[in-house]
């Protein structure tokens, strides 16, 4: 019954890191990736956000610079994934259309702004690549914002901008006016409050969990959760096991998960949780190891209590929906 319900599903995964440097063996499939295409298959995901992920280094012009640099090529290869078997979507509709005919759908996203070098602009570059969401920061602050883990090796201080700078305001703009969703995952509290209030569409967490059910600077508390709430946004719960519970209480499962995302759920409702992997990036926890294991969150789901309509709305459809909301008319 579980595979029949996890079948029928529109499952996405908002957060993906791809391998850098590229290996070239995404189609044919490696046992040193957590997500490929014979593992998505295998796994029943229909949907994926592949992020450019750009850590975060100094903030001088040499090395913008080669932020910038990176992030183009590697939002080259997720372009370059394109062929008979994947479609990389920019519109939701183009993702529907994409798994209805049977199809792996690729939306490409950015996981840190110090990829734009400091320059504002580059937003309009970004979008022509199609990037649909962009983390504001990763850990370490950057020209844009604050991160919630400053980075002593940088020589960050608990502060930097007090939340958003001036240029980071001009970019949650500059990214409302493309459709690019403002993602406040890695972002410290300042940052993302702040980010709700100047952005114009809801705002996303494409990878976080719940801080009251485990304390961790990475995870959104409650007042952050009603805010997010309120701007019609979606929180990603995530399977990073320190995230989900304390590191002295042992490895985290999807059982673990499936209870944030219940615990989200009670909290702001059931329209503004999601759940992610953060695979190839750090995330994995027991019975989620790769994507080819991803019947069992479903499994961890419905054990939860959760319907089938609400396994659609977790699964895909609300961040399909806030994606939608930010598309340009």
């Amino acid at each position: 019954m579980t595979s029949d319900i996890h079948t029928e599903l529109l499952t996405l995964d908002s957060h993906i890191d791809i391998p850098w440097p590229d290996r070239g063996d995404f189609a044919t499939g490696s046992p040193l990736r957590q997500v490929d295409l014979p593992k998505l298959r295998e796994g029943g995901l229909k949907a994926v956000c592949l992020a450019a992920y750009i850590p975060q280094t100094r903030r001088d012009d040499a090395s913008r610079e080669a932020a910038w640099e990176r992030v183009q090529a590697m939002l080259g290869v997720i372009n370059g994934l394109q062929d008979d078997r994947v479609a990389v979507c920019r519109r939701v509709e183009a993702v529907r259309g994409a798994v209805a005919e049977g199809k792996v759908a690729v939306i490409p996203a950015v996981e840190n702004a110090h990829a734009l070098g400091g320059d504002l602009t580059r937003v309009d570059r970004l979008a022509a690549l199609g990037v649909r969401y962009m983390t504001l920061t990763h850990n370490g602050h950057n020209d844009l914002a604050d991160a919630a883990i400053p980075l002593a090796a940088l020589g960050d201080e608990t502060t930097l901008h007090g939340g958003l700078s001036a240029l980071g305001r001009q970019v949650v703009a500059r990214m409302n006016a493309h459709g690019i969703l403002v993602d406040v995952s890695h972002a410290a509290k300042s940052t993302m409050m702040q980010a709700a209030e100047h952005s114009t569409h809801p705002i996303v967490a494409s990878h976080s969990c719940a801080r009251a059910l485990c304390d961790h600077p990475r995870n959104l508390d409650d007042e952050q959760l009603l805010r997010l709430r309120d701007s019609g946004g979606v929180i990603q719960i995530t399977a990073m096991s320190s995230f989900l519970k304390p590191s002295a209480e042992g490895r985290a499962s999807v059982r673990d998960l499936a209870r944030h995302v219940r615990y989200v759920a009670e909290r702001i409702g059931i329209v503004h949780v999601g759940v992610s992997s953060d695979f190839d990036g750090g995330g994995q926890i027991e019975g989620w190891a790769n994507a080819a294991e991803s019947m069992r969150v479903t499994e961890a789901l419905l054990a939860e209590g959760f319907s089938e309509t609400e396994l659609r709305a977790i699964w895909g459809g609300n961040f399909l929906r806030v994606l939608q909301q930010a598309e340009p008319r």
